[in-house]
């Protein structure tokens, strides 16, 4: 008996996992399956009250109610509901039959009947058409499928690269992203920063359309087609505060040459070893989804051995105390401090050290730490190129 329950065990766990995954794709078998677990909870509470009204009262048929709007799209919902009822009023007769009228029992009708109400009407208005938790689990699945695009890839040896990002208010879903694109080759990193305008809902929803569009095209255009096709996409859109800032940065791994595009952004950083300072870069231009006639400057370098690049989003240097100069005159000194003991976590513990505020924060930071093989040759030069 042991031996077959082991053997049977696998099977209904596959089984059981099957069906949860339906549920959660809101098909119509994986409905239809709560649908009838609620019914027999509920025919099960029936005869239960049937036998002893006090075990089960009627409030207690609230409890598949509540579990239905949770699991059920509208229709099998109602069906739920209407069964319910059916149910709740066999009870409650046979019990005014035995015991007599009591007042307290109205009371209790008319606060099922208020829930039930309530009930149907939320879910009637779900514009997914799904029950809370699975359009709640779609729309987180979507949130980590195209953040996934956003982990920078292992890097060859000698490079590093990291970010951190803190939302406001603990909501989930940021109006800043990263998106990022490592080579076939593994010799050519390309990352972009993006801080979508607004805040709250709105910006998180426009960030995960913006970040999809982003992700179909970073490595297939060059940085400024990139750049140009993105302020397109925003143009297009009918938001209303359709625009963003955004950071482009692509690193030859074998020589550290880097290209930075900077439209509307606040400036990148760039730590030189041998100064032991942060150093503002000069790349300048017009935030994404403001004007056709868009324009983006380019600067080019090279990160040697213990050098480093830094980007952030506004959120991490503008506060109720400080303006947007301050505050990268304050990140430059407080990102100096936390280097020097090291990369490691660096962009986590710069964040930890920011005001915290009203708008999302962000630190990316990609660090050459040993000699890399290869010498490779920069075909980066500065280029202006209007739209």
């Amino acid at each position: 008996m042991a031996n077959r329950f082991r053997r049977a065990a696998p099977t209904m766990a596959r089984y059981l996992d099957d069906r949860i995954v339906r549920w959660r794709t809101g098909s119509n078998e994986g409905q239809f399956l709560v649908l009838a677990a609620l019914i027999g909870v509920t025919l099960g509470l029936t005869l239960i009250s049937l036998v002893s009204y006090a075990a089960v009262p009627a409030a207690t048929f609230i409890v598949p109610i509540l579990l239905g709007m949770l699991a059920l799209r509208f229709r099998p919902l109602l069906a739920l509901v209407l069964f319910t009822v059916v149910c709740i009023g066999i009870t409650v007769v046979k019990e005014i039959s035995s015991s007599g009228l009591v007042v307290g029992r109205l009371g209790t009708l008319a606060a099922i009947a208020i829930i039930v109400a309530i009930v149907l009407f939320d879910s009637s208005r779900r514009r997914s058409g799904l029950p809370g938790p699975v359009g709640e689990a779609m729309l987180v699945d979507l949130r980590d499928r195209l953040q996934a695009q956003g982990v920078v890839p292992t890097l060859p040896t000698g490079w590093s690269a990291q970010s951190a990002m803190l939302t406001a208010g603990g909501v989930k879903f940021a109006g800043d992203f990263l998106v990022a694109n490592l080579s076939d080759d593994e010799t050519r990193l390309e990352m972009v920063l993006v801080d979508v305008c607004g805040k709250g809902v709105s910006a998180g929803t426009q960030s995960l359309q913006f970040a999809g569009a982003l992700g179909g095209l970073i490595g297939a255009l060059p940085p400024l087609g990139l750049f140009a096709a993105a302020n397109d996409f925003l143009l297009r859109q009918d938001w209303d505060e359709g625009f963003a800032t955004a950071v482009h940065v692509l690193i030859n791994l074998e020589s550290g040459d880097y290209a930075i595009i900077n439209a509307g952004h606040p400036p990148a950083l760039r730590w030189a070893t041998e100064q032991r300072d942060w150093i503002v870069d000069g790349a300048r231009g017009t935030a994404l989804g403001i004007t056709h006639a868009a324009e983006f400057h380019q600067t080019v370098g090279n990160l040697g051995v213990g050098d480093a690049l830094m980007f952030y989003t506004d959120g991490v240097v503008e506060s109720r105390t400080k303006d947007f100069t301050d505050g990268i005159q304050w990140l430059r000194g407080v990102a100096a401090n936390v280097i020097s003991t090291g990369f490691d976590q660096a962009a986590k513990r710069i964040l930890a050290q920011v005001e915290s505020g009203d708008d999302d924060r962000a630190v990316l930071i990609v660090s050459r730490a040993l000699s890399v093989a290869g010498t490779g040759s920069s075909s980066l030069r500065p280029r202006r190129a209007r739209r």
